[in-house]
């Protein structure tokens, strides 16, 4: 009867419990159902207590009393312990009567409870949304009236129903003001109709909110471009609603974009344009010029620059920049002229020319008796010059950047020179200069590929041991091999164009190092001939050259009596060059002085060095007078032989061998020949 019971209650209800845990709870219940029924004498009240209990079992609804009483009034009848029926019917009506109300009463409190929780969690929610509201209204007039930006609420018909503080600020009316005007007061005419069409497109369901630009007026009538965000905030009925529009002022954004641009355009030191504001006024300056006169475009470097700021510092530098900005300026007021800060030291200047505009000679020349002025920074006084390089009517179709690149080229020429020195551009030089460039920068490929070799050219005895000692080698003999590099092309690259080009680049101290590792690998073949090697300033000045000779001699295996390295003698006032020519000598390596001019402060320095040979200039094979014989004379007495290069003819080595030469070379001796052919020079 019980699991009966639980089976129709569990289709009839929701209850609490699974169904072993329900068979269990409702077979219990039956029992005291039957105890009390039993009990004598007979009490309905519990029975009442026990309707009661049974609501707890879960969602106990009219079917789920339904379904009991049907269960327990035909069973319990049935019962063994209810036998007679007649006996017990009544007493199992009057039962099942007391725990229907106990029930009934239980499921009204529920109802009542239930009802009382949600009215509570109604009145709650009332409250809370009452105060979120409040909390939202409170965040929203905080965030409209601390706004920088103005906001405005707006009736459907451009009312104006509230304002905050940053909208009169923007505009310049009070808050009294605003209220009496509509949003299409405030706007010009030419932009209420773009306005009112913003509106209505928002009423038909357009986007969640617009952003123009407008013109709106201040009060005391200038025009203030604005920008508008609209968006439509509906009312609870169709066609009911307010617009909330965001005003930005973009005076002050426009204000800084402007400051920006300016200084994306000038320089901040100075406050000249820069670079790539004068590339741009070239441009344009160049499709404006006058036909006749032309543009001048003058680079300039300011000379000394970094010894200034070595010397007094960074903030001297920069009060020199200025002052130097100012001064060029000043030079060129009254023309229609541009001066720019480049960068570094650099300075540009543009002059669309006309028929008063000076010679540039003139330009220049002012412009340096200006910087000629002393300008004192903590009581040093600052003179300075400047070095340009100037073009002048350029074709009106040049672009910019070449022309930038041509001022910049003739700069470069003219610091080549003295200081504060101009250089005009020439087409045809400038021509030549980068060929020779090009042949700069291609060099290094062509050494790796081969098209680099080493030649040697003949040292030739001009007297039988005249003041030469060992070293004479016998009259006429060949007494050591010059190493020269030749570079094999169409058109071949003798030695000294071709150490021109490797110093252009850097390359010279990787390629002099090789030129003497090869050298001296083949001077092996050469029994006891002398290797000489002539260095460039810069191989002079080389703080590795004494390890580069070192590893040359150890991995060749060369005697260093047997080399001598030749430095320019206009490169000792060097301090590393003179150091670096008395290591050599210090480890045995002879020495030689080239391009001597056979002058007293050569002299000088070849007596200081200790220096066994000295190589008379080629631009001297002709100075053949008594004078410089007795300056070979005066050499010989300090303990050097004289050799001489660039001779051409029997009659110039007949003379320079009078004069006590020991040694010659040149075209007369023979032409610089390959590795193979020199081994002839010793058989």
């Amino acid at each position: 009867m019980a699991r009966k019971w639980a089976y129709l209650l569990s289709t009839s209800v929701v209850v609490q419990h699974t169904k072993s845990e329900l068979d269990a709870e409702l077979s219990q219940q039956l029992d005291r159902i039957c105890a009390l029924l039993l009990a004598e004498p007979f009490d309905p009240a519990p029975l009442e207590e026990l309707g009661e209990q049974f609501v707890s079992l879960g969602y106990m609804t009219e079917d789920g009393l339904r379904c009991t009483t049907e269960v327990l009034g035909r069973g319990l009848l049935a019962l063994p312990d209810f036998q007679p029926t007649d006996r017990w019917a009544d007493r199992v009506a009057v039962g099942l009567g007391a725990f229907a109300t106990g029930f009934a009463a239980a499921s009204r409190r529920s109802v009542f409870d239930q009802q009382e929780a949600l009215r509570l969690s109604l009145l709650k929610a009332v409250r809370d949304a009452k105060w979120r509201l409040r909390e939202s209204e409170a965040r929203f007039d905080e965030v409209v009236t601390s706004s920088s930006s103005g906001v405005l609420i707006v009736d459907l018909d451009g009312t104006l129903v509230r304002a905050n503080a940053a909208v009169g600020e923007i505009l310049g009316y009070t808050p009294a003001e605003l209220a009496e005007l509509t949003l299409f007061d405030l706007v010009d005419t030419e932009s209420a109709d773009a306005l009112r069409k913003t509106m209505d497109e928002l009423l038909l369901g357009g986007p969640d909110r617009i952003r123009q630009s407008h013109r709106l007026l201040r009060k005391n009538g200038d025009v203030a471009r604005i920008t508008l965000t609209t968006s439509l905030l509906p009312g609870e009925e169709p066609g009911t609603g307010h617009f909330v529009t965001v005003v930005e002022d973009g005076t002050e954004l426009m204000l800084l974009q402007g400051e920006l641009n300016r200084q994306a355009l000038h320089d901040v030191l100075t406050g000249l344009p820069n670079r790539q504001f004068f590339t741009t006024h070239l441009e344009a300056a160049l499709r404006r010029a006058d036909p006749v006169h032309g543009v001048t475009l003058l680079h300039l470097d300011i000379d000394a620059f970094g010894m200034v700021v070595n010397s007094l510092g960074s903030r001297a530098g920069e009060r020199l920049l200025v002052h130097v900005a100012q001064r060029l300026r000043a030079v060129v007021a009254r023309e229609r002229a541009m001066v720019a800060r480049f960068e570094g030291d650099e300075f540009g200047i543009l002059v669309e020319n006309t028929a008063s505009t000076p010679e540039v000679a003139w330009i220049v020349a002012a412009i340096n008796a200006e910087l000629a002025e002393p300008l004192f920074v903590e009581g040093h006084g600052i003179a300075v010059s400047a070095s340009t390089g100037v073009v002048v009517r350029p074709p009106h179709d040049t672009e910019p950047a070449e022309l930038l690149r041509s001022a910049d080229q003739a700069l470069r020429r003219a610091k080549a020179g003295r200081r504060g020195q101009w250089e005009l551009f020439h087409p045809a030089r400038d021509l030549a200069d980068r060929r020779a460039q090009a042949l700069a920068v291609g060099m290094p490929g062509a050494w790796e590929q081969g098209e680099i070799s080493v030649r040697y050219r003949p040292v030739v005895a001009l007297s039988d041991g005249v003041g030469a000692g060992e070293d004479s080698g016998g009259s006429g003999g060949v007494v050591g091999l010059d190493a020269l590099l030749r570079w094999d092309r169409e058109q071949p690259l003798e030695h000294d164009l071709c150490v021109e080009l490797a110093e252009q680049t850097g390359l010279v101290l990787a390629l002099g190092e090789w030129v003497l590792r090869t050298a001296a690998d083949q001077a092996r073949w050469w029994r006891d001939a002398v290797l000489a090697v002539s260095l460039t300033a810069v191989q002079s000045a080389d703080a590795d050259l004494e390890a580069r000779v070192v590893r040359v001699l150890e991995d060749t295996g060369l005697r260093p009596d047997r080399l001598v390295v030749g430095m320019p003698v206009g490169v000792l006032s060097v301090s590393e060059a003179a150091e670096n020519l008395t290591v050599l000598a210090d480890m045995g390596v002879g020495t030689a002085l080239h391009d001597f001019a056979l002058g007293p402060d050569d002299l000088a320095a070849a007596e200081a060095l200790g220096v066994r040979r000295v190589r008379v200039a080629r631009r001297l094979v002709d100075r053949r007078t008594s004078y410089v014989a007795a300056l070979v004379a005066a050499v010989r007495e300090v303990g050097a032989v004289v050799e001489v290069d660039g001779v051409r003819t029997d009659e110039q080595a007949r003379w320079w061998r009078s004069a006590g030469a020991f040694a010659g070379c040149g075209p007369h001796f023979g032409a610089a020949v390959t590795a193979a052919e020199a081994v002839s020079h010793f058989r």
